[in-house]
């Protein structure tokens, strides 16, 4: 017997002997694989140039990656997949991904549900790696769901159930994937670059300086962006009939992003006869992932409740 198999068989030993015990058996771990969006030679307005991808970990105890020319996704596949499947946009303010707690965590906790995630480690915004970098993330979001869609059934996830969410700038993202789909920046092998749904959580909507962020903005359109650009990365000015159904989260005391981000955002939805849900909390600030520490409302279980009521 050679030593995989000696491990493999201790193994399944240790799991029958569990119960036993006392204990249950250990939950079969599925992994996590990262699925490059392109060929290396066809990614989009790309730049030539060395990966100079970091990730590391704060003073505050946030994981963040940088310079990212190489955009990937990350499939977490339930055992048990009811259908449901989000593609999970973590923020950053465009110059960083927080790739733990707006993206690995919002990932396990929807896999406890059933649905399946795909975290999407976009291109951030740089001169230096694409010709038209306010489009780069754009474009890895609209790939990504091109890509879960036509591959739906190795996932066994529903191609009408995929949605979209982001945190932050994040939000912003998926905003913008929520409402610029037919403006289509990769090729589709699917068809449809519409996701089904959009959740947002303290999202970066709007460009008006008056309550945007700004640096999310300046960091995605540059400096002096033209007066029809901003009009374009203002996803309230884009809301059509045709948008999918929204999930929004806030809180009052958001000073990062303020929470009219998400107002002018229902708004337009409204305005449009879009179904949506809208929950602002008094508190919690900006940044909390999925669990805001200052209530015993979870507005993740919300969120979930509400995908399986689509």
């Amino acid at each position: 017997m050679n030593i995989m198999n000696s491990i493999n068989l201790q193994l399944a030993v240790c799991a029958l002997a569990l119960p036993l015990l006392g204990f249950a058996p250990f939950a079969r771990l599925n992994a996590q694989p990262v699925i490059e969006l392109y060929e290396r030679d066809k990614i989009p307005d790309a730049i030539p140039s060395p990966d100079k991808s970091r990730k590391y970990t704060g003073d505050d105890g946030i994981v963040r990656e940088e310079k990212i020319s190489i955009p990937t996704i990350t499939a977490f596949i339930p055992d048990r997949p009811t259908g449901e499947s989000v593609i999970i946009c973590p923020g950053g303010g465009y110059s960083i991904l927080a790739t733990a707690h707006e993206g690995d965590t919002v990932a396990r906790r929807l896999n406890e549900s059933g649905i399946a995630a795909f975290i999407l480690r976009y291109r951030l915004p740089d001169k230096k790696t694409s010709t038209r970098p306010h489009l780069a993330p754009v474009q890895d979001l609209q790939r990504a769901i091109d890509l879960v869609r036509t591959r739906a059934g190795e996932w066994r996830i529903d191609p009408a159930k995929i949605g979209v969410m982001g945190f932050s700038a994040g939000g912003h993202l998926a905003a913008i994937g929520g409402t610029h789909f037919d403006r289509r920046h990769v090729e589709s092998k699917s068809g449809s670059l519409r996701p089904d749904f959009v959740i947002l959580a303290y999202p970066v909507v709007t460009s008006d300086p008056t309550f945007t962020h700004s640096g999310s903005i300046r960091a995605l359109l540059g400096g002096t962006p033209s007066s029809e650009l901003l009009e374009e990365f203002s996803a309230e000015k884009q809301v059509t009939n045709n948008t999918p159904p929204c999930f929004l989260v806030h809180s009052a005391n958001d000073d990062g992003v303020p929470v009219k981000n998400s107002f002018v955002f229902a708004e337009a939805l409204s305005r449009h006869k879009i179904p949506f849900e809208l929950h602002v909390f008094p508190k919690g600030g900006h940044g909390y992932g999925t669990n805001n520490k200052t209530t015993k409302t979870d507005w993740f279980a919300l969120c979930v409740e509400w995908i399986k009521s689509l």
